[in-house]
């Protein structure tokens, strides 16, 4: 038996030589073929970290997401189901007495999705007119609905 199998290897052996004698050997290191491949990328001035362009459309998508969560806010779902009126609950608001900072944090909570939707509502009528397609405006409006909700916010608080 043992016979058999050191035999069997001999004769794979020769066979397996065949595939050694015909491989090609490398001509190129690792190094120079990263060095090719960067010297590529920069003649067809390729950016160098494509990873980069993928998270700037996630930003685009995040602003146009949140404009639908803020439209289908929890506070808009419950005023149409709670049963009462507008007195009833303003009364039980007051009798909890919970301090000016905690109330004014809800009133944001609440102003904040309202102006936000609003703005940014705004910002896509102008999209649907074709205009602010380019990528620094797109971003550019993103940027300033966001600032004015806020501001927009914290003087709706502060009116009320």
């Amino acid at each position: 038996m043992l016979t058999l199998a050191r035999q069997s290897t001999c004769l794979s052996r020769p066979q397996l030589g065949v595939f050694y004698r015909h491989a090609v050997p490398m001509g190129t290191t690792a190094k120079e073929e990263m060095n090719k491949f960067w010297a590529k990328n920069n003649k067809l001035n390729r950016p160098m970290s494509p990873h980069i362009t993928y998270i700037e459309k996630i930003t685009v998508l995040k602003t146009c997401c949140s404009l639908c969560l803020s439209g289908i806010s929890a506070f808009a779902l419950l005023a149409l189901v709670l049963p009462g009126n507008y007195p009833y609950y303003l009364d039980l608001i007051h009798s909890l007495s919970i301090g000016p900072a905690l109330l004014g944090l809800a009133k944001l909570g609440i102003a904040f999705p309202v102006s936000y939707h609003t703005l940014n509502g705004i910002r896509h009528l102008f999209w649907d007119s074709g205009k602010g397609f380019t990528i620094p405006e797109v971003y550019r409006s993103g940027y300033v609905v966001i600032a004015l909700s806020i501001l927009t916010s914290i003087a709706a608080v502060a009116y009320m």
